[in-house]
């Protein structure tokens, strides 16, 4: 059976969300039948306002457009919060999919989130919930991860993000200072080993009917 393809799909501005993204790949690449790629979408900020951001030097990861989505079996989108929704960047990716929109071409796609927030109250249910409405419109199926990480997500002895929309971590208040913990690590490893397992049994299942 030909390999269940994962896209990694991610924006960041002070390698946050970057961070997670290769976490997620260690999960979803420890399922046999997958093969997982990260790609980064494009910058839409002049370099000079970025460096005067102090924005963190990009990945060498491949930029990705908006038609290369329909070759993917399932895919997981990372980006940072800003007041509550996806990066301006993301937002752009998802903006370019009109054409694919029409046809609906990735209607059927189990598609998930992962993001950074600067801090407890930066918005972790609200920009889950409003990126949900992409979702909507390409008809693409949430895979939230739930309490699937188990008894981690309930501990209060630390602070960290651990929510069940998708892996998360926090990044201060001034969007750096802080990193992803070892739980929230730990989060998003699980998160790309689980959403790859539900990518999996849905194409084998496609491919069944």
């Amino acid at each position: 059976m030909a390999m269940t393809k994962i896209y990694i799909v991610y924006y960041s501005t002070w390698g946050h969300v970057a961070t997670l993204a290769e976490e997620i790949k260690k999960g979803a690449d420890s399922v046999d039948g997958v093969e997982a790629t990260i790609w980064q979408v494009a910058e839409t900020l002049p370099e000079d306002v970025l460096g005067k951001m102090s924005a963190a030097v990009k990945k060498d990861h491949p930029v990705i457009s908006g038609k290369q989505l329909v070759d993917a079996d399932g895919i997981l989108f990372g980006f940072p919060s800003r007041f509550g929704m996806m990066a301006a960047q993301m937002k752009a990716l998802f903006d370019s999919t009109g054409g694919l929109w029409s046809r609906q071409a990735l209607a059927g796609k189990p598609a998930g989130f992962f993001f950074a927030l600067g801090t407890q109250g930066g918005g972790q249910e609200e920009t889950a919930l409003t990126a949900v409405s992409q979702l909507a419109h390409h008809a693409m199926v949430f895979v939230p991860i739930g309490s699937t990480f188990g008894a981690k997500m309930f501990d209060m002895d630390e602070v960290m993000c651990c929510s069940p929309y998708g892996a998360c971590t926090f990044a201060g208040a001034d969007g750096r200072s802080r990193k992803p913990s070892e739980v929230e690590l730990q989060m998003a490893e699980h998160q790309g080993k689980y959403f790859a397992a539900i990518a999996k049994k849905l194409k084998m299942g496609a491919v069944g009917v």
